[in-house]
């Protein structure tokens, strides 16, 4: 009995650490940014940027100083592939350019990958503003 419980006790306890968030894992965030629901793409002028904060559910203070991984997108791509994450609880914040209003846009939301995720790619709509 006391072997069940300590084999139950090891394996919640590696099931957490293995929750926790950071780079080094297999999933990947395949990040659209989205000002009122149009994509925004990314030009060679000012190139869609995204922000990662690991073991992160609020917008932390200066999202574009102090983040944990900082993602540029590619010319062209309506996308940021934001890869190598482990699960757990991530904020996403991004940025870009929107041409139809000549503005800077940006916006994050909380993510969390699931451990059943951990290997997957895994889509992210993220609305911007101005």
């Amino acid at each position: 009995m006391n072997k069940v419980i300590l084999f139950a006790g090891v394996l919640a306890f590696s099931l957490f650490m293995g929750c926790k968030a950071g780079d080094g894992g297999k999933a990947t965030l395949k990040v659209y940014p989205k000002h009122h629901s149009v994509p925004i793409v990314s030009t060679a002028n000012y190139r869609d940027t995204v922000y990662v904060f690991f073991n992160e559910e609020e917008l932390p203070t200066n999202p574009t100083t102090n983040a944990d991984m900082v993602v540029v997108g590619e010319v062209g791509e309506d996308h940021i592939h934001v890869e190598n994450l482990k699960a757990g609880n991530y904020y996403i914040y991004a940025t870009g350019w929107d041409p139809q209003i000549n503005m800077r846009v940006f916006g994050g939301l909380p993510v969390k990958i699931k451990y059943s995720e951990r290997k997957d790619e895994i889509k992210l709509d993220l609305p911007v503003v101005e």
